[in-house]
């Protein structure tokens, strides 16, 4: 993981520089089984948890040298990084070049110092829900905890104040209003995987959410 993380954050810091524009994943951009949209389709638990910058809080722990919470103060003082991708939905959606700003996912585990047990993050949030990914997968370049879409801050209805953004994997495999980041040893199941359905989520391959 070493090697593809100081990749990631070569790729993630000539991003912040400027010197690497964001381009589509490949000249076939749209997965198997999707539908191009141009709105932002809703979807969630049924909870949308009220939760004001006030209020809201981030704690980082697990399998770290340096567990942490964030109040929204502080996330905000951490450098802000905005990245362009394609966004794909597990309910046959899929929409290019969505713009999201907030904090990269490789800021926040510099500072928490992942330890050599960690292999999984685990993402929860206000609403119950959670989720489980590779930690090589999060430490991409372009993932990160976002709060801004196409420059306004995020609606309650798209997980604000704060979601995570995963987008080469299915936007379940992210989170809504999260509130916890976990580095774990071990293969959690989240949310949808105790309920039977596929860990992995990739939208270039034939694994579907339902």
């Amino acid at each position: 993981m070493k090697a593809n993380y100081i990749e990631a954050k070569e790729r993630w810091a000539a991003k912040m520089a400027g010197r690497r524009p964001t381009m589509p994943p490949s000249a076939q951009r749209l997965p198997p089984g999707q539908r191009l949209v141009t709105n932002f389709p809703v979807l969630d638990l049924g909870v949308k948890p009220a939760v004001s910058a006030a209020d809201w809080r981030l704690k980082i722990h697990g399998a770290v040298e340096n567990p942490f919470t964030l109040d929204w103060q502080q996330f905000m003082g951490l450098p802000q990084f905005t990245d362009t991708s394609d966004f794909h939905c597990v309910t046959t959606w899929s929409q290019y070049d969505m713009k999201f700003a907030g904090v990269a996912f490789l800021t926040l585990a510099e500072k928490a110092r992942p330890t050599a047990a960690a292999a999984h993050v685990i993402f929860r949030s206000y609403d119950g829900y959670s989720t489980n990914n590779p930690l090589d997968v999060c430490m991409d370049d372009d993932v990160l905890v976002a709060h801004s879409w196409n420059g306004q801050p995020l609606s309650c209805d798209h997980g604000g104040p704060a979601r995570v953004i995963i987008p080469k994997r299915y936007a379940w495999k992210g989170a809504k209003w999260v509130s916890e980041i976990e580095f774990a040893d071990r293969d959690a199941p989240g949310f949808w995987e105790v309920r039977g359905y596929s860990n992995t989520a990739d939208p270039w391959k034939e694994e579907r959410f339902s």
